[in-house]
């Protein structure tokens, strides 16, 4: 019929032929949008109506029996790209995907349980009951495909694990619903029942509630939480209320979560009291909140894999955050905690400065600390490179005052502590309470092994302008100190390094460092904050900017 419309004498029938569109280009488009729509999704789903396992050739071998894919076939838009939109849009409709959220519970079925076998007919026991009723509530919803981790992951597959455990994030936040069974939340519950679920205390429950765009609640008999029936409970008041009771997660996070409003301390902090039956995955589960992807290794133990992790998130953004904890050292590296339970307590905040603070004190300083010294040190700080990790060492560019002094003092019911009387060049005299024993020495009896207090630098010290910001050309913009500069230093220059030494004036979280023969140095770690100050912010020329080697 086309070919006769395509050849007709008539211009106005060529013209019909242009408005219709031939069924193997739309096969192409189709086939185009199904590969766009599998590329990113799981291995396999679970087909709700049928109750099959399905991997992508049988999902699309399902798409191509279904009527949506006949009408596509038989469309006739006009408009090109109005037509090629109403394809992706059909094929996205037809695939979208629920995921699950749930806790672990005695014997869930696995992959080789259910495959080539149809869900709804298998024997109503155990795990077996919320995977029928997951898939009950999910075609009840108007969805196709649903995805839980029990039995669509092949756990003996090593590359299919590696895969899924670094895309799981992805995988939630994609898809179009993600239904969270609160098994231990009876019926008709009312407000409270959700903070008292163990749901909360898991560790991979945390990204797979902070990934989904759109979240439901559903209690032990599946029906909704609160009897809220609206389309997405990350719109309730109410239950993000709840929800920020019971894990700290701020509001704004809860509702739409974004990695890079959030330092690596905080989530640290939100997944510090949850827990996992397998050790590593309480690193592993939380690849996706930092971005990151690393081997999977089972069998590796907690401190390394949490390690890893670290290692990565510092490598990665340059966030130093995760270095801010107390407790005890991991064995992988001494600047890294031995369990993340060592980010429960909320890291030190430093006093914060009004901006008339600020203004008032740069005048001061103006009168004792020479502005070439304060535009150097600015110089040096913005020079220094990025902290990494090299074969478990961390390089960590910092500014480090020598420790003269340490004392040990006599502690009170804690036998396996000691608390030291620390004096530093430079610094206010201060305490720290450690499980390591340290020699005890001053400037009239000197140690053997030399000690740092160290700052970790902080590149947000400099105050450098948002580079979002493009109505500054880069080629306008110098940095203080910078070799471009010659002649008279410019106002803005000196103030932001002016602005920099009132920073450092503040008190900070220290690290104490001892020295190894080797020359490197290990972390001392302490059960509370090392809080000290710079005794005057004129000390300028006694700050020891340097890049240490940290195992």
């Amino acid at each position: 019929m086309l070919s006769k419309f395509e050849n007709a004498p008539d211009t106005q029938t060529r013209k019909l032929r242009q408005q219709y569109i031939d069924p193997s280009e739309a096969e192409r488009v189709i086939q185009k949008s199904i590969k766009a729509q599998l590329d990113d999704a799981p291995h396999r789903l679970l087909n709700t109506f049928t109750g099959h396992l399905c991997d992508g050739e049988a999902q699309i071998n399902a798409f191509k029996t279904s009527t949506e894919y006949k009408e596509l076939l038989s469309s006739t838009l006009v408009h090109a790209d109005l037509r090629i939109e109403r394809i992706q849009d059909v094929v996205a409709m037809y695939f979208r995907c629920v995921t699950l959220s749930h806790r672990w519970e005695g014997k869930e079925p696995l992959l080789h349980d259910i495959q080539d076998k149809v869900v709804h007919e298998l024997n109503p026991v155990g795990g077996i009951v919320k995977l029928q009723s997951f898939c009950k509530t999910a075609r009840a919803a108007g969805y196709r495909w649903g995805w839980i981790d029990t039995c669509c992951i092949d756990q003996t597959n090593n590359v299919e694990l590696q895969k899924s455990l670094n895309s799981m994030f992805d995988w939630y936040r994609t898809s179009a619903l993600t239904m969270v069974y609160l098994s231990d939340v009876p019926p008709s519950s009312t407000r409270g029942a959700l903070a008292g679920s163990a749901w909360n205390t898991r560790g991979w429950t945390l990204p797979e509630f902070l990934a989904p765009k759109v979240i439901r609640f559903y209690q032990n008999d599946w029906t909704p939480y609160l009897d809220d029936h609206s389309p997405n409970h990350k719109q309730s008041d109410t239950i993000m209320q709840e929800l920020k009771d019971v894990t700290g997660i701020d509001a704004e996070a809860l509702a739409d979560f974004s990695r890079g409003r959030i330092n690596a301390r905080k989530k640290l902090q939100w997944a510090s009291t949850r827990v996992t039956t397998v050790q590593e995955d309480i690193a592993y589960s939380l690849f996706g909140i930092f971005g990151v992807q690393i081997s999977v290794m089972y069998g590796e133990k907690k401190q390394k894999a949490l390690g890893r992790l670290l290692e990565k998130v510092v490598a990665q953004s340059g966030d130093i955050s995760a270095l801010d904890w107390v407790g005890q050292s991991s064995e992988f590296n001494s600047c890294l905690p031995a369990e993340i339970t060592s980010y429960e307590a909320p890291p030190y905040t430093p006093p914060s400065l009004s901006e008339g603070d600020i203004q008032t004190s740069t005048s001061l300083l103006r009168q004792t600390v020479a502005v070439d010294l304060a535009l150097k040190l600015y110089a040096v700080l913005d020079d220094l490179k990025a902290p990494r990790f090299a074969d478990c060492r961390l390089h960590l560019p910092c500014i480090a005052f020598r420790v003269t002094a340490v004392t040990r003092r006599p502690i009170e019911h804690k036998e396996t502590y000691f608390t030291y009387e620390v004096k530093a060049d430079g610094l206010r005299d201060l305490q720290i309470t450690t499980e390591d024993k340290l020699l005890q020495f001053s400037r009239g009896r000197p140690a053997r092994q030399s000690f740092l207090l160290v700052r970790p630098w902080d590149r947000r010290l400099l105050d450098l302008p948002d580079y979002a910001d493009d109505t500054e050309s880069v080629d306008d913009f110098t940095l203080p100190g910078s070799p471009r500069e010659e002649g008279p230093v410019d106002p803005e220059s000196s103030e932001r390094a002016m602005r920099l030494i009132v920073r450092l004036g503040q008190p900070f979280s220290a690290f104490l460092l001892a020295q190894q023969r080797s020359g490197e140095y290990k972390r001392i770690a302490s059960d509370r904050d090392i809080i000290t100050q710079v005794k005057d912010v004129d000390y300028v020329h006694g700050m020891d900017v340097k890049t240490l080697e940290i195992l």
